[in-house]
């Protein structure tokens, strides 16, 4: 009977070895969920598409250019000369508004800051 007990285990032992192998080479099967994130972590990622920042709108470059017997003044000009003359002689005034009135016969322009004027208020072109 010794020879019939070591057969069986034999025989025990080799299903069993069977078995497992059986069990190890059946492949491993994937969820769902997580074989949908491997593919979106392999797909390439697409880049931002660059914003396109909104068009200027660019001011034209302008001036005025006054004429007269001869003479060529920038409207510009004058209105910087007023700013610098009333600031000189006003220390600490705030210009809220500036008027400036060119009297190309008298070759001066006037100049009201605020609202007020006076005489002493003009520049020479």
């Amino acid at each position: 009977m010794a020879v019939k007990k070591d057969a069986v285990k034999e025989v025990a032992v080799k299903e069993a070895a069977v078995k497992t192998a059986a069990v190890k080479a059946e492949p491993v099967k994937a969820e769902p969920a997580k074989a949908a994130e491997v593919k979106k972590e392999e797909a390439p990622k697409k880049a931002p598409a660059a914003k396109k920042a909104p068009a200027k709108k660019v001011e034209p470059k302008a001036s005025v250019i006054i004429e007269y017997a001869g003479n060529q003044i920038v409207a510009k000009d004058v209105l910087a000369a007023a700013t610098k003359a009333f600031k000189k002689d006003n220390k600490g005034v705030t210009i809220k508004t500036i008027e400036v009135y060119v009297k190309p016969e008298e070759n001066v322009a006037y100049y009201v800051v605020n609202g007020e004027g006076s005489e002493d208020y003009k520049v020479s072109l």
